[in-house]
Formats: C-alpha cells, structure tokens, sequence
C-alpha cells in the first residue's frame, strides 16, 4: 500500500473526457517528426520496466491521464496502478509501473509525468488548506481561474485533494459582480433581471466588497453571497449579519496557506482560492528504470 491514507472517495473522470486531452499533449510533443531522439537512439525491439515515483510527500491527483498517455502511445504496454488519485503518499512512494515498449513508454513520459506532477501539486495545496481550516466549517474551493482547455482536470484535482469546485462555467450559476451591477444600473436592477431571466434551479451569488453592499444584498434574498477582499473582523460582522438567514458566506481575496485558519474561524461557509488552479507549484514526480 502506497499511502498513509485516502481520506475520501473520489469519483474519477471517465476516459472518455481524458482521452482528448491526452491525445493532444501526445500531439504537441511528437511534432512533425515524432520522438526522434528514442527512435534513433533506442532500438525498436528494446523492452523495458520503469516506475512513477513520488519525489516529495504529497496528495496524488492525474494517474488516469498517465496512464492513457501510455497506453494512446502503445496499446501493449502493461500499467499496473499502484496507488489511487487522492491517496497521500511520502516521498518515494512507487505510484505506477510501466511495462513493454522501451520507446513508447519514453516518448509518452513527459505527457504522464507533466499531468500528473501538475495535478498533484494542486492536490496537495489543496489538501494542505483542507487541514488548515481544522474543525470550523468552512470548504476550501476553487475558481474559473483555471489553464485554459484543463478546467475539468484541474478541478479535479482540488476535489483529489479535499476540496470543493465553485462554477465550471458562465452557464451553470449566476455571480453578479461590480461591473455587472455598474452597467445594469444597481444591485437590484442586475438581480431582478437575472432571476427573470433563469430558472427556479439557478442559484444566484452577489459579489460584496462593503457590509453595507451586503446588507443591500440581503434584503433582496439572495442564495449566496461572496465577500470579497474583507478584513477578518468584516467577514466575522457578515457571518453576524446572516446569523438567521439561510445564505451561503464566501470568502475571496488574498487567501494563503497562513490565512486560512482565522478566516476560517470567522464561521463563513466557504473559502476561494483562485491560486490553487493558476499557480501552485507542482509535485515532484518522477520515472525510474528498474530493467532494460
């Protein structure tokens, strides 16, 4: 057993969503020409059995991806799993072994390695600020700031690593924002328009920056409302505010690692980290040759 544990089911993504994705990092890295390094240096007939190694602990997230970038590359190639996405692992920890073509399995290591590095890394930071709220409430999600073409891997992965998804896109919620009440004239004018234009399933947000813009925004009954870029003692007074209403509190702006505890503290029920999808480091993963 690879990791300490799995502290969540995790539903996967099908194949079926992967495979393109897989397909085209395939593509880009082949070129015109294909792999012309392993072609020309490795004979055709080379076998080969090598391992995805963990380099540093952390929350594995993009084994599926790894595994089809072998696979789409070589169809004989044997992977065996030896971990699950959403497993925390030490450093070492063997995660999968690749077995057959010595030049299939080269050419298609970068692909693995780079979606699974990438997505582990947003797993982990994700799972470290999970631990970080301790026992408060609060859900550390993500945001639309995602690499374009990897939103639905990319958050993915924050679920991998114990978090929650806010919108995948423009069209399955509703989140008012500054520029939106500017041009529809006021909070009201933007609300009442977008809920006559919506279904009774579509959830409204309004974006805040002030406790007076909040309290505008309650009293027009909205589902959930995100506090944007407010002090602790601000977003504590808003958790107040709401004390007896049935309205979702989102905290956004500024958010670190450091932070989230007292956020967390204040008793809102969710906290945005734009940073987990569009920057954070990755985990450091690796191949290693075990025969030739």
């Amino acid at each position: 057993m690879t990791s300490e544990t799995t502290p969540r089911e995790l539903q996967p993504l099908p194949d079926l969503l992967l495979q393109p994705m897989v397909e085209s990092a395939l593509r880009e890295d082949l070129g015109r020409a294909g792999d012309i390094t392993s072609n020309s240096a490795v004979p055709a007939d080379a076998k080969a059995s090598v391992v995805m190694a963990a380099r540093k602990p952390g929350t594995i997230a993009g084994l599926d991806l790894a595994r089809l970038a072998f696979t789409t590359m070589d169809p004989s190639l044997v992977v065996e799993t030896l971990a699950q996405d959403g497993d925390i692992v030490k450093s070492g920890a063997v995660l999968m072994r690749i077995t057959g073509s010595a030049r299939a399995i080269l050419s298609a290591e970068r692909v693995a390695l780079n979606f699974t590095s990438h997505l582990s890394g947003i797993a982990t930071a994700t799972a470290e600020m999970v631990a970080a709220v301790g026992t408060h409430k609060a859900r550390i999600c993500c945001t639309r700031k995602t690499t374009p073409g990897l939103r639905a891997i990319e958050k993915y992965a924050v679920r991998a690593g114990g978090g929650a998804n806010h919108r995948f896109g423009l069209d399955d919620g509703v989140l008012i924002k500054d520029n939106h009440i500017a041009i529809a004239g006021s909070v009201t004018n933007a609300i009442q328009n977008a809920r006559a234009a919506n279904g009774h399933m579509v959830k409204i947000e309004v974006e805040v920056d002030t406790l007076e813009q909040l309290a505008d925004v309650l009293a027009l009954g909205v589902e959930a409302v995100l506090l944007d870029n407010m002090t602790n003692d601000d977003l504590a007074q808003a958790v107040a505010m709401t004390a007896d209403r049935d309205t979702v509190l989102e905290a956004s702006g500024r958010m670190s690692l450091e932070r989230i505890p007292s956020v967390a503290a204040t008793g809102v029920d969710l906290i945005s980290v734009g940073g987990l999808t569009h920057s954070t480091p990755i985990l450091d993963i690796g191949l290693d040759f075990e025969s030739a």
